[in-house]
């Protein structure tokens, strides 16, 4: 038997232990502590792969700050400055006011947002002693869809529009954000921190947050600071301790056993891996720590996590990556408390295709691990 995700995710939102709306933010890895590997140095590449449910939207190469870190990246003291976490000890930092170049930085929220409820949502931030110039607007974003762009420069909305004769043109918007700092009032503060935020009413389906500035350069009310020019080019800022807190939304109890049974396959869609590797990449820990909570709440249930593959590449290798998939997922839940003989890993290599093999799309959704449920008490 298998299960829709819509049944998944309800059985899933059921699951969650009920807690004070006070307490609860729906930003998994909110300071920016869960890592996969300490930060060696910043660099043009980014260093936010090790970072547990964040990653870069577009090309902009955000940075991860960490007292285990490089000499570049450690905290306090670091390249952009000195500057003690907000909570914890780590922190991330994104350049915001450059005028062809940005960075940012997205997550994935624990659950979606619930229609016509309200919720507080915001972040703070500090301006890094090394840079040159300060910006007004910075501004986080919340969206159903994951958005995204392949470019270095500000995160744009297209869309398309009909032409003649079939033919399309896109139209570049600049997205906007719900929660925005007055552009009257550059954020100048390398000292303190600095709360970003508000209270929204959801649309309903918010489910993926994005932190940066989504102003052209002209609009953003760029200032010069006394930090020596050259040293660093634009406004960088530290951002630490984002949240999405529901302020009037009924948690529900746990649900009933009985909505999983023995036999039954889920797959997990948002669990992805580098082309070719079994490196879990930071997109995946929304997903993984889902069926963490999923496990926790029902400690007697026992599952088997099966890798699989498209048919590219030989039986061997295939079968053999798909073990390490499994595996790492596995891997994944014993670091966070779930004992080892609940969570059996397998490989299934190529032999249990979902979707032709003849089409990129196929490939993508045979590409996957899956849960089996052994038992449920």
């Amino acid at each position: 038997m298998k299960i829709s995700w819509t049944t998944l995710f309800c059985f899933l939102i059921s699951a969650l232990c009920a807690r004070a709306q006070s307490d609860t933010n729906w930003v998994f890895n909110s300071s920016f502590e869960a890592h996969g590997h300490c930060p060696e140095r910043i660099d043009a590449a980014g260093i936010m792969s090790g970072v547990d449910a964040w990653w870069q939207p577009t090309l902009g190469s955000s940075d991860h700050f960490d007292p285990c870190g490089g000499r570049e990246c450690s905290v306090p003291r670091n390249k952009m400055g000195v500057q003690t976490a907000h909570s914890g000890n780590a922190y991330c930092g994104i350049y915001c006011s450059q005028e062809n170049y940005r960075e940012y930085l997205q997550t994935e929220l624990v659950q979606p947002l619930v229609a016509g409820h309200r919720y507080r949502v915001g972040f703070w931030v500090s301006l890094a002693e090394k840079s040159p110039h300060a910006v007004a607007t910075l501004g986080l974003l919340l969206t159903c869809n994951r958005v995204s762009d392949s470019t270095w420069g500000l995160l744009m909305q297209k869309e398309e529009a009909p032409l003649f004769d079939d033919k399309h043109q896109v139209f570049s918007t600049p997205y906007i954000p719900q929660i925005e700092h007055s552009a009257h009032q550059p954020v100048t503060d390398t000292k303190q921190w600095v709360y970003i935020g508000g209270e929204i009413v959801a649309d309903g389906g918010e489910r993926f947050l994005t932190i940066g500035n989504f102003r052209p350069f002209n609009q953003s009310h760029v200032v010069s600071t006394d930090a020596p020019d050259g040293v660093l080019p634009g406004a960088y800022y530290y951002v630490d301790d984002v949240e999405v807190v529901p302020l009037d939304v009924e948690m529900v109890g746990p649900a009933e056993v009985s909505m999983l049974s023995e036999g039954d396959i889920v797959p997990l869609w948002g669990v992805l891996f580098a082309t070719g590797k079994s490196d879990v990449l930071p997109q995946s820990f929304n997903e993984l720590h889902r069926l963490k909570e999923l496990l926790d709440a029902y400690p007697n249930m026992t599952i088997e996590l099966r890798g699989h593959t498209d048919d590219q590449g030989t039986v061997n290798f295939n079968l053999q990556l798909s073990r390490d998939r499994a595996a790492a997922v596995a891997d994944y839940l014993v670091k966070q408390g779930i004992s080892r003989e609940r969570v059996k890993a397998v490989g299934m290599g190529k032999s249990m295709p979902i979707d032709s093999n003849l089409t990129p799309e196929g490939r993508s959704r045979n590409r996957r691990v899956e849960y089996r449920v052994i038992s449920v008490r």
